[in-house]
């Protein structure tokens, strides 16, 4: 009998992570690289890129960098592409990137079409696209898809709605995949809460601690603290990992119980 804690290993296994150049997606690569598998990182900065592979082959992993846009369904298939061609396989596929395009949260009503557009492909397109990139890869041999969502899924926001909007279609998204793809492939989400990353940071205007403080107060998070990436690491591990075998179709919400 396997013990419990093997079951979170993964050993031979090889995963694609996109916007995996800092912030969550570093977390996620590194997360994935300690638990055994070998990775192919995606992200627009190669600079970023070459520094998290540096990181991963220190672990004794293997890694690949392709600077990836995700927007783009030729760029994806060639990140699964080189996955497979580089790594062996292809057994593991995160959709982490995201976010705000131009970095700005915006109310529904004054939000042009041109930005509507962008978050829609940058938060929801892409993860589609993703997906059947990975599915066609993965095949018979089966594997498992992490879509990366986010805590604004959930009801109504008040000047973050273009992003919660896309970010609820991504949980619709992983379920119906989820479906459509079982038995061989299992189909879950990750929703962090608030996180102090670079981006969050610039585009909720936190420029001191005194400012981090305060939104903490703010938000009212039960744990009392902010979210780490390494806590949606572990979360993503969990989900990629045999621990989480009989599990699909769902959203893991990762935010300190708000």
């Amino acid at each position: 009998m396997t013990g419990l804690l093997d079951q979170f290993k993964l050993d031979g296994q090889v995963a694609v992570v996109t916007g995996a150049g800092k912030g969550i997606g570093r977390a996620i690569a590194l997360g994935l690289a300690e638990a055994g598998a070998d990775v192919a990182i995606a992200a627009r900065s190669a600079d970023d890129l070459q520094k998290v592979a540096e990181e991963i082959r220190a672990m004794g992993r293997r890694a690949i960098a392709v600077p990836t846009d995700v927007t783009s369904r030729a760029a994806l298939e060639n990140l699964a592409n080189r996955a497979v061609e580089e790594l062996g396989r292809l057994t593991i596929w995160v959709s982490n990137a995201g976010g705000l395009p131009d970095g700005t949260p915006r109310y529904l009503t004054r939000t042009p079409e041109d930005s509507w557009d962008a978050q829609i492909e940058l938060n929801l397109k892409s993860v589609w696209m993703g997906a059947v990139a990975a599915a066609t890869h993965m095949g018979e041999n089966g594997g498992a898809i992490i879509n990366i969502s986010s805590r604004a899924a959930i009801g109504g926001q008040v000047k973050n709605a273009p992003y919660g909007a896309s970010k609820a279609a991504v949980n619709s998204l992983t379920a119906s995949l989820s479906l459509e793809l079982a038995p061989k492939i299992r189909v879950n989400a990750v929703a962090p809460g608030p996180i102090p990353t670079e981006n969050f940071d610039e585009s909720m205007g936190i420029d001191s601690e005194e400012k981090r403080e305060a939104l903490l107060k703010q938000f009212q998070i039960p744990l009392a603290r902010f979210g780490r990436e390494e806590d949606i690491a572990a979360a993503v591990v969990y989900m990629a990992s045999p621990a989480s075998s009989w599990v699909t179709g769902q959203c893991l919400y990762v935010t300190g119980g708000k």
